[in-house]
């Protein structure tokens, strides 16, 4: 009797410890993120967290999820969105998940929520089915103290700028972004930029930037971006690294050359990239800076006034044939509320369309056109810009992340960019499996364990118990791409399962509409 009641016991006490798992992941290849080789094993989720990866008893778990023949993952952090207005609409955030991402970075480019205090708090009230974290802007910042005045910052305008990033940093921000291509941060010098970045380096912030130019003077701005972080003391990222300028096309050897000497000099340099040779911005950005200042009333006067209108048409056309280009056949509309019609169309059909002649003289008239009758309000595009070489050069680079400059598409409308919905899968498909740049293991490194380390993520980016049980299963001899820029919106294919923080949000490939994700703050929230 005493045996039995023994046995009893022991059988009781094992069912409850197993009974303590929420999650067991069985019999996957187990790529953990560091890069190592992968591994056979299993993984054990409580509470939000990894607790056990080995040979785990999952009698009595709560959920079991069969893994064979696929690889489990940390999930990927997309360090370079533009979710501030559209994750508050569409807090699913169904785009991004279905391509395995489970954490979002924000505020990039020099565009961030007016207050992030406020975007924090209203994340946390509708629920995010994502994990998101921000960077400050410098254009937002610049604009809420300068507008949009086409000059350098007076020492009170410095400082007041210089006390805003450090009340961003103080909310959660996890460091400062620019736009040195957009207005009005195109107008600032290098100075302004650095004494806004040592606030963000005072709190543990990265310097994270949209460089002054992609193009023909691409090398001079990487150059600036290690410069700030040189003379700011502040880890740099260089957001969507590139080569846009057809004549030197083959170049991303030397601007990777740049940053590896940049960190060889102990500059803490590194960059992001998304897997396509077309770029996705406004229509705006071709025009000169200068025409952009002083706000849309003083734009629209330019556009009007015969003499300003020819010099910016002027510049236009010299740089169209500086990069080689015979007219805008690779700038193609996106979104264009006045006339959807336009969406998908370049601008060289549409100025067809319209019965012009077809030479890019006419073809910036209907910008100019297409500008106005818009009154302004942002245009975007698609532009196709860079070679494959370039990208699969910056893609083999170690310290390259993988980022999709995209926000939460809205299924059906307009005519994004497919790296919307399809960046990382594309990686994972195109590059790994079929072009074999990089092996699995090194490219599921760029996606995780690396963004996590450059934006001070901590308890993220790896699989390892104590961390954050945001994972990723799927097959990688299926993962892959669907959009494509003809036909945008298609969810990725390949992933079956999505964890965030223990909480399936995709299962057997289906949304499961919950929203178990977290507002991630920076390190300067804490202190």
């Amino acid at each position: 009797m005493r045996s039995l009641l023994l046995s009893f016991f022991l059988l009781t006490s094992l069912s409850l410890f197993a009974q303590q798992y929420d999650v067991v992941i069985k019999n996957g290849r187990v790529v953990d993120g560091s890069g190592n080789p992968w591994q056979r094993a299993d993984i054990a989720i409580q509470d939000g967290k990894i607790v056990r990866i080995g040979t785990v008893d999952a009698t009595g778990a709560k959920q079991v999820i069969d893994a064979v023949g696929q690889v489990v993952a940390p999930g990927f952090i997309d360090v370079h969105t533009h979710v501030e207005g559209s994750i508050i609409k569409t807090p699913l955030a169904p785009n991004f998940l279905y391509d395995g991402v489970t954490t979002l970075i924000t505020g990039n480019c020099g565009g961030s929520a007016d207050d992030l205090t406020v975007f924090f708090d209203s994340l946390r009230i509708i629920g995010i089915a994502p994990n998101v974290a921000a960077m400050v802007g410098h254009n937002t910042v610049r604009r809420q103290v300068m507008k949009m005045a086409f000059r350098q910052p007076t020492a009170r305008e410095q400082a007041r700028m210089e006390d805003l990033v450090e009340q961003a940093m103080k909310a959660g921000a996890v460091g400062l972004s620019t736009g040195l291509i957009y207005t009005p941060g195109t107008w600032a010098n290098t100075d302004e930029v650095v004494g806004l970045a040592k606030q963000a380096a005072k709190y543990g912030g990265v310097y994270a930037s949209h460089i002054r130019n992609e193009g023909a003077d691409v090398k001079i701005a990487v150059a600036e971006a290690i410069q700030i972080g040189r003379l700011a003391g502040i880890p740099v990222e260089i957001s969507h690294f590139k080569v846009a300028s057809k004549p030197i096309w083959g170049s991303s050897t030397e601007t990777v050359a740049l940053v590896e000497a940049a960190r060889q000099e102990g500059i803490d340099v590194t960059v992001d990239q998304y897997p396509y040779t077309a770029s996705s911005t406004s229509l705006e950005s071709i025009v000169p800076s200068w025409a952009l200042a002083d706000g849309d009333s003083a734009v629209l006067l330019r556009l009007t006034n015969p003499t300003s209108r020819a010099k910016i048409k002027g510049e236009m056309l010299m740089s169209l044939k500086k990069n080689l280009r015979k007219n805008y056949e690779y700038a193609v509309v996106s979104m264009y509320r006045p006339d959807t019609t336009y969406n998908g169309m370049s601008i060289a059909a549409i100025n067809q369309k319209l019965g012009r002649k077809a030479n890019a003289d006419t073809e910036v008239e209907t910008i100019f056109d297409l500008m106005t009758r818009a009154e302004l309000k942002r245009i975007q595009m698609v532009y196709h810009t860079m070679s494959e070489e370039d990208v699969a050069t910056i893609l083999r680079y170690p310290n390259t992340m993988i980022a999709s400059d995209a926000s939460v598409a809205q299924f059906g409308s307009a005519m994004p960019h497919p790296r919307a919905y399809g960046t990382n899968a594309r990686v994972l498909g195109r590059y790994v499996r079929e072009k074999r740049v990089i092996p699995l293991e090194e490219a599921i490194r760029r996606m995780t364990s690396l963004p996590a380390q450059r934006f001070r993520l901590t308890g993220r980016g790896l699989l390892q118990p104590g961390y954050a049980a945001d994972i990723v299963i799927f097959n990688e001899n299926t993962v892959g791409d669907a959009a494509t820029y003809e036909a945008p919106h298609a969810y990725s294919t390949g992933f079956s399962h999505v964890l965030v923080n223990g909480t399936p949000v995709i299962t057997n490939g289906k949304q499961t509409n919950v929203r178990p994700g977290k507002v991630l703050l920076g390190s300067g929230a804490k202190e």
